[in-house]
C-alpha cells in the first residue's frame, strides 16, 4: 500500500511516495506526528480531531468527518489531511529595532488552531510557514512602535497586539491564533550595562528621597513635640496662677472674716462688766510699746509735754473711745452748744498734751 507523504522541514514542501511514516512539521527541535495521506480503499476510518479533504476528479468534493466514510474508487482521492488540534510553533529568533533605536533579539511561541480545513488547504500553500513569517514581521512592526522600557513593561499588551494582527491576516487561511508568548528578549551588552546603571541610580534616588522624607518627618515631629510642650507648660502656668489667685482670695476672705470676728468679740467684751478697765489696760500696754519704739525707725522724734503721765494718756484715749461709742440717738440729741463745748475741751486737751490724736 503506497501513500503520498507531505514532509515539511522549515519552509520546504516535499512530496514523495512511501508507506505510512511519521511526518515532521515545523523546525527539527519540534516534531509533531500526523496521519499521512491515505489511499482510497472505498471504506475509510477518519481519526478524531482530523479532517480529510477529498477531491473528485481533481476538484474539491467534501471533507470527511471522524468515523466511518465511503469513497468511490479512482474518482475520489484524499488530497489533504488537516489536524484540528492546537498547534504550537516556535517563532525563530529575530532582530528588531525599538522606537529609541535599540536593536533587540527576540523570539516567541505561537499557539494556533485550524478552524476551516477548506481554507487551510486551498487558501495558502503552507499555512504554518505563512503564520510563522507573519508573526515575525508583525513582531518587528510592533517593536518599532515601543521604546525599550515599554517593551519590558508592556509584554502582555504586545502579545495581545500580536494575536490581533495575526488573526486579521490569517482569517482567510482558516487559521486562528489563540495566543502568542514572548520567550526571550536579548539586548546589546552596552545597553544592558546602561540599564543596570539606570536601575542603580533610580535606587539611589529613592533612597535619598526616603532619607530626606524621614528627616523632614523627624523635624516635624520634634517641632510638634516642642509646640505641645509649650502649650502644656502655658496651660500649667495658667492653672497655677488661677490656683494662686484663688488661694490669695480665700486668704483675704479668711483674714477679713477673722478680723470681723475679732472685732465682734472685742465689741462684745467691751459691753460686759469691767470692759472699760480692760480697754484702759490694753491702751496703756500699746502706749508703752509704741513709746519704746519711737527712735528705732526714724531720727525725728515728736514727744508730748507730759511723757511720763501715762494715766492722763489713758484717760484721754478712753474719752475718745467713749465719744465714738455713743449711740446715734445720743449723737442726734446733742445741741450745738454741747458740740461747741466738746470742741473747746478737745482744743484744750491738745494744747496740754502737745499732739493731736
Amino acid at each position: 500500500m503506497l501513500r503520498t507523504v507531505v514532509c515539511r522541514a522549515g519552509s520546504g514542501l516535499l512530496k514523495h511516495s512511501r508507506q505510512t511514516v511519521p511526518v515532521f512539521w515545523g523546525s527539527r527541535a519540534q516534531q509533531r506526528w500526523a496521519s499521512s495521506l491515505p489511499v482510497n480503499t472505498v471504506v475509510l476510518f477518519v481519526p478524531q480531531q482530523e479532517a480529510w479533504v477529498v477531491e473528485r476528479m481533481g476538484r474539491f468534493h467534501r471533507i470527511l468527518e471522524p468515523g466511518l466514510n465511503f469513497l468511490i474508487p479512482i474518482l475520489d482521492r484524499v488530497k489533504y489531511v488537516q489536524s484540528l488540534k492546537e498547534i504550537v510553533i516556535d517563532v525563530p529568533e529575530q532582530s528588531a529595532v525599538s522606537l529609541d533605536n535599540v536593536t533587540l533579539q527576540i523570539d516567541g511561541v505561537l499557539y494556533l488552531r485550524i478552524l476551516d480545513p477548506f481554507k487551510a488547504s486551498y487558501g495558502v500553500e503552507d499555512p504554518e510557514y505563512a503564520v510563522t513569517q507573519l508573526a515575525q514581521t508583525t513582531m518587528r512592526s510592533e517593536l518599532g512602535k515601543l521604546t525599550l522600557d515599554k517593551v519590558f513593561r508592556e509584554r502582555e499588551s504586545l502579545n495581545a497586539n500580536m494575536v490581533h494582527s495575526i488573526n486579521q491576516a490569517s482569517d482567510e487561511w482558516g487559521i486562528r491564533c489563540l495566543r502568542y508568548e514572548i520567550k526571550d528578549i536579548h539586548v546589546p551588552p552596552r545597553v544592558k550595562e546602561s540599564m543596570q546603571m539606570q536601575v542603580e541610580a533610580e535606587r539611589k534616588k529613592r533612597a535619598t528621597v526616603l532619607e530626606s522624607e524621614g528627616t523632614r518627618e523627624a523635624a516635624i515631629n520634634v517641632a510638634e513635640g516642642r509646640k505641645q510642650a509649650q502649650i502644656l507648660a502655658s496651660e500649667g502656668q495658667k492653672a497655677e496662677q488661677i490656683n494662686r489667685a484663688a488661694g490669695e482670695a480665700n486668704a483675704v476672705l479668711a483674714k477679713a472674716e477673722a478680723k470681723a470676728k475679732a472685732i465682734r468679740l472685742l465689741s462684745e467684751a467691751l459691753t460686759r462688766q469691767n470692759g472699760n478697765a480692760a480697754a484702759s489696760l490694753t491702751v496703756a500696754e500699746q502706749y508703752v510699746s509704741a513709746f519704746s519704739n519711737l527712735a528705732k525707725e526714724s531720727n525725728t522724734i515728736l514727744l508730748p509735754s507730759n511723757t511720763g503721765d501715762i494715766s492722763s494718756m489713758v484717760t484721754q484715749a478712753m474719752a475718745i473711745y467713749g465719744s465714738l461709742s455713743k449711740t446715734p440717738s445720743t449723737a442726734d440729741s446733742v445741741t450745738p452748744e454741747t458740740k461747741e463745748l466738746t470742741l473747746e475741751a478737745n482744743t484744750v486737751s491738745e494744747t496740754e498734751t502737745g499732739y493731736k490724736l
